[in-house]
């Protein structure tokens, strides 16, 4: 059975196919079309994932969506109602993307696509619990979702067991913690939908002296659930997020690109912390509940890899699977797998415990592309490869390294990475300024040897998606300027032999050199811009960039 996944239309489309039950092609539009979290109709991720399960389009035998639109549609007008005559501008705006798009998605496959089949659609909340239960390693587990908002849900929990699942409780809108972050994500001058990564690794240069103020905002209840007052936001105005009542708490907002202040990253600290209280008091409640001692988390809001420890390190949960593209684009998955497992009503033989499911490329293609641009190269065997850019790393060099199936969801992991030393003082800054011009609190993340994970991160569970922010050890920070955050954390990758071995043997030869089994890891792209796909994409960003040394595939520029 050929199953295609998709989510589109909001942000970070995204498309998948489950060849029985497989999952063997996952990639998100932006990286083709270069437009960052784009929205639109994943026709070039289609493509890809209809080659790489070597199908036709005839072949396939259901599409899966991540959403009902017409349920979404109704919630998008009781609630333009509701706040008429405000919200008319708005509505006027959107509207016709509704009515040529969104509600008529059988018509747009088969004018995309040529399409005619079975179409399921699938809520959005149980396409992120699906996302995260039915791929996970476990048999059963408690599962929990948040975003901004699906339909009407903006948060749920349940329960998986073998292959079906079970919600137990919706919160809905405008109740929601993530519609919450990302409007105060734009009151500190961020951009909705990225810049909340931002505020995470903002939060640690502040102290959360305004959370009074934001529980004025949020009531949190002992049962976990919460409560947003309505009155401090404009969710559905079209204009900013957050009202004036917001500015009366907190003070004027930020410009962006504007000076960061004390008070800016005080206000960031206070909203992670009433974020981790508001989704910790949830998951105490889940394990309440449910007796439960694996998690399977999902939605944008667990994108936030410090949220994700704290529950480990706060809740009776001993164990917690998060897959690498937890927001919207995993909807994707979501929908393929519920259709295939939920209810076609086949067994589970499929774990997603890596996430190299895009285009990857032959030497050949690669070494085409760099005679294109006229770069020199050397070509070199699989060994000599991770020695040479060991050498570099130890050298403090900067390599962009592109490997093997593009990541499918946010983060680089080993296939299209930047790649520094985790011990050079100075890479942080080089990174930053030089690399990926982007602002300079911004943290880097190691990519460990998985085995050697403990001796250096008190990491309370396997991190191969770079989803766990735990502390470092007190007596490595020292030795780890370039990974280590001002709050002494870091967001681990673990890297296991067996799923990234080129990977792994670079970070082992970096390790023979240099006595550290890590690497600093960060995605291969400049601030703005999606990670780069093709060989084309990564020349580019090299050529735009101030990196030392360029891997491409077995191909080595500089």
């Amino acid at each position: 059975m050929n199953i295609l996944g998709l989510s589109c239309h909001y942000h970070d489309s995204a498309a998948c196919v489950m060849k029985d039950g497989q999952l063997v092609g996952a990639a998100q539009e932006e990286r083709f079309n270069r437009n960052k979290h784009s929205p639109d109709f994943p026709v070039a991720a289609i493509n890809y994932c209809i080659q790489a399960a070597g199908i036709a389009f005839a072949d396939l035998d259901c599409v899966g969506f991540y959403e009902k639109p017409y349920l979404k549609f109704s919630r998008v007008v009781i609630d333009h109602l509701r706040s008429f005559p405000f919200s008319l501008p708005h509505f006027l705006r959107t509207m016709p993307s509704w009515l040529e798009d969104r509600l008529a998605l059988p018509m747009l496959l088969e004018q995309r696509i040529g399409y005619r089949g079975k179409v399921v659609f699938v809520k959005h909340h149980m396409a992120h619990a699906a996302s995260a239960f039915l791929v996970s390693p476990f048999d059963e587990a408690a599962i929990i979702t948040a975003d901004g908002v699906g339909e009407w849900a903006s948060a749920t929990f349940g329960v998986g067991r073998a292959n079906k699942i079970e919600i137990l409780r919706e919160m809905h809108y405008p109740h929601s913690i993530g519609l919450l972050y990302t409007a105060l994500t734009t009151y500190l001058g961020f951009g909705a939908l990225g810049g909340e990564g931002k505020v995470m690794g903002l939060a640690s240069y502040g102290k959360p002296r305004f959370l009074d103020k934001l529980e004025e905002m949020v009531d949190l209840r002992p049962d976990g659930s919460f409560r947003v007052d309505k009155r401090y936001f404009n969710f559905n105005t079209g204009s900013r997020m957050y009202g004036r009542r917001v500015i009366a708490a907190l003070g004027l907002a930020r410009e962006p690109e504007s000076a960061i202040e004390e008070r800016h990253c005080d206000i960031a600290a206070s909203l992670q912390t009433l974020t981790e209280n508001a989704m910790v008091g949830i998951a105490r409640h889940v394990h309440d509940q449910t007796g439960l001692d694996q998690l399977c988390l999902a939605g944008g809001v667990f994108l936030n890899c410090v949220l994700n420890h704290k529950i480990l390190e706060r809740t009776p949960f001993r164990r917690v699977y998060i897959q690498p593209a937890a927001g919207d684009a995993g909807g994707a998955l979501g929908a393929a797998a519920l259709v295939y497992n939920s209810i076609q009503g086949n067994p589970r033989d499929f774990v997603l415990d890596d996430a190299a499911l895009g285009p990857s490329f032959s030497n050949q293609e690669v070494q085409r592309a760099l005679r294109f641009e006229g770069l020199e190269y050397l070509e070199m065997d699989d060994k000599k490869l991770a020695a040479h850019v060991a050498d570099q790393l130890v050298a403090n060099k900067i390599v962009g390294w592109v490997r093997g199936g593009m990541e499918f969801g946010p983060r680089a992991l080993g296939r299209r990475s930047i790649l520094a030393n985790p011990t050079d003082p100075n890479a942080k800054e080089r990174l930053n300024k030089r690399v990926k011009r982007r602002e300079e609190f911004r943290p880097y993340a190691p990519a460990v040897l998985h085995e050697r994970a403990s001796e250096f991160f008190e990491l309370l569970d396997d991190s191969p998606f770079m989803l766990l922010a735990a502390p470092v050890r007190k007596e490595k920070r020292a030795l780890l300027p370039a990974i280590t955050h001002v709050d002494g954390s870091a967001r681990v990758q673990t890297v296991r032999k067996d799923t990234n071995p080129e990977f792994w043997n670079l970070i082992h030869e970096f390790e023979r050199r240099s006595g550290v089994p890590m690497v600093v890891n960060t995605s291969f792209n400049l601030r703005g811009e999606p990670i780069v796909c093709t060989p084309h994409d990564a020349i580019d960003c090299f050529q735009r960039s101030d990196m030392g040394c360029l891997v491409l595939g077995n191909c080595v520029v500089g």
